[in-house]
């Protein structure tokens, strides 16, 4: 787990290592152990290191293969590295390192491309081909791992985060009207490849794109989730999925237990993460460790689920560490979490996350977390009103979306307004797809390609790497995100949602948490904005910058300021905070 980042220059003149080493400092929380920056001509590697796998300095980036005529960055985790290994060095290759790095540059030179679809892992991979010139750019199946990118004036340049490739200079930061859109509809999720600024794009989720040495390029789709059914899948009984689920996330577990240093995990009480400490438990782990958080309560809505979480590390005997943050704690931290964000996340959690990576990074490297399965075994609400729709586009809106097109117009200023309702089009088009005929399925399939991975992905990644954390999410093993594609809806909505998945946890956790009402990881202060909170977004949406800029109309804003509490999204967001956050976002990133 690092950060990586780069330039490429296609105008005759040569990369800026100036400008690459300025990228590579902004990441230094992403990689405290070590930075380098390499440069072969027109093409700049930088790199910033965290030791999880081989820690001696033979594992460090950016790595080259002299032999083979290939130098690469790399930021992640190949889970199955070993295997791959093994397997090289059948075919003849030998290694200088024990790194997963390494086995990344000799599969590359064996098998191509279809390396890639080889790897069982989180990654974003950068290579250049020393001869040819061309450089090819990776992203994991889901995402996990990020790349942005910019191109302009005959350059293109990429990084682990946004704000890396703005220390870089020379981005375009207006704002892209279509990316706003999507903001202010999905919960502050942009689909790749767009970010918010007009200047910067995202490699989408598996997706290879290949530059050639004329700066031509093209870009493919590696994998993407299915989720036809087989007459054979229709025929399986609830016990039946039940048991491959369950055997499947084992596998999963185990391969994120691939490390040199200790893995924990982040316990929020919930089934998800609780499964996660039962299979490690299951798997033999002694003193795991745990840690859990949670906030003070505000407008009587309680702030932690340790009593849940509690339940957990008591009945496995983990090293559990709770850790309570008090409201002046959590405003005082905001600033820091917006700063972290690569772009505006609007969840509560960030800051949740942000401060539960700070304090778990004191103690380990690397942890386990339960994001994801929500999406892939349909445990949010909207998913069963999907259930028979005869008109799932609109079903899916009116359940999701923060606004409808109407409140877009009111709260938007019409500078900023579309042609179309840009969100609507957006699911209108992923919908129509083939290949996922249940408008569950549609729906999963859009979630779990779009808004995984840019809200409760992105919000892990950012937020844990902003401590030097890194963390891993094995409900996104795509060979158990395949297996469940195939699970018929019935058995996925079944118990309020993850009826499969919570079948499968009672053959491993106690049933307390099992049975508990769903919840999520509260943050209220941020919810329902009063007193010093409500303050603190109003100066942010009257300062000089905010009204230059001039996003919302202020009619809007004086109606949220009278009332924050009042409006609230079908996904208990606050419309003010989430118009309150994208403007801290742009101005802590000094846009």
């Amino acid at each position: 787990m690092c950060g990586i980042c780069g330039e490429v220059v296609f105008n005759g003149s040569q990369a800026d290592v100036v400008r690459v080493s300025r990228m590579a400092d902004a990441m230094a929380a992403r990689g405290p152990d070590g930075m380098g920056v390499t440069q072969r001509g027109r093409v700049a590697f930088g790199h910033r290191r965290l030791k999880i796998i081989d820690l001696s300095e033979r594992g460090t980036q950016p790595m080259t293969d002299m032999a083979l005529g290939l130098s690469l960055v790399f930021n992640g985790c190949i889970y199955n590295y070993q295997e791959l290994r093994s397997d090289l060095i059948g075919r003849g290759y030998s290694f200088f390192s024990t790194s997963d790095t390494e086995v990344i540059l000799k599969a590359w030179a064996e098998w191509g491309k279809d390396c890639f679809s080889r790897f069982h892992g989180m990654f974003a991979i950068a290579i250049h081909e020393h001869d040819s010139g061309r450089i090819h750019l990776a992203r994991d199946r889901f995402g996990i791992k990020p790349l942005y990118l910019s191109e302009a004036n005959g350059r293109l340049a990429f990084a682990s985060s946004l704000p890396a490739l703005l220390a870089g200079g020379g981005i375009d930061k207006s704002i892209d009207r279509v990316a706003l859109h999507h903001y202010m509809s999905w919960h502050a999720v942009v689909p790749a490849p767009r970010t918010i600024l007009n200047g910067v794009r995202k490699l989408p989720a598996a997706t290879v794109r290949t530059l050639e040495a004329d700066g031509t390029s093209s870009e493919y789709t590696y994998w993407e989730p299915r989720f036809e059914k087989t007459a054979e899948d229709l025929a399986r009984s609830a016990d039946d999925w039940r048991d491959e689920v369950l055997e499947s996330l084992r596998t999963a577990v185990r391969r994120r237990m691939v490390a040199d240093v200790p893995v924990g995990v982040l316990l929020s009480g919930g089934v998800d993460s609780s499964l996660i400490v039962g299979l490690l438990a299951e798997e033999g782990q002694k003193g795991l460790a745990t840690f859990s958080i949670g906030f003070e309560e505000a407008h009587g809505e309680k702030g932690d689920e340790f009593q849940y979480s509690d339940l957990i590390a008591e009945h496995y005997g983990t090293n559990h560490q709770q850790i309570f943050i008090p409201s002046s704690e959590l405003q005082e931290n905001l600033p820091g979490a917006i700063k972290a964000m690569s772009e505006p996340m609007v969840s509560y959690d960030n800051i949740g996350f942000y401060l539960l990576s700070r304090e778990v990074s004191k103690h380990i490297t690397v942890v386990q977390s339960g994001q994801g399965a929500d999406e892939v075994f349909a445990g949010y609400h909207w998913y069963p009103k999907l259930s028979g729709s005869n008109s799932p586009v609109s079903d899916y809106a009116t359940a999701f979306f923060d606004r409808t097109e109407a409140q877009m117009t009111e709260a938007v200023s019409p500078a900023y307004h579309c042609a179309r309702d840009e969100s609507l089009a957006f699911v209108e088009e992923h919908f129509a797809r083939s290949g996922a005929a249940d408008p569950v399925d549609k729906a999963l399939r859009l979630d779990t390609n779009v808004m995984l991975v840019d809200d409760p992905v992105k919000r892990v990644d950012n937020h844990s790497m902003a401590w030097g954390l890194e963390a891993r999410v094995p409900f996104l093993d795509h060979e158990l995100v395949e297996l469940a594609g195939r699970i018929p809806a019935e058995f996925k909505l079944a118990q309020e949602g993850k009826g499969v998945l919570k079948e499968a946890a009672r053959k491993v956790i106690p049933s307390a948490v099992i049975d508990r009402p769903k919840g999520y990881f509260p943050v209220p202060a941020l919810k329902y904005i009063q007193g010093d909170y409500l303050d603190m977004v109003r100066d942010t949406l009257s300062s000089q910058a905010a009204r230059e800029r001039g996003l919302f109309n202020e009619v809007y804003l004086q109606k949220l300021y009278a009332d924050p509490t009042k409006y609230i999204t079908p996904l208990r967001g606050s419309e003010l905070w989430q118009v309150a956050l994208l403007e801290m976002w742009l101005q802590a990133q000094e846009v």
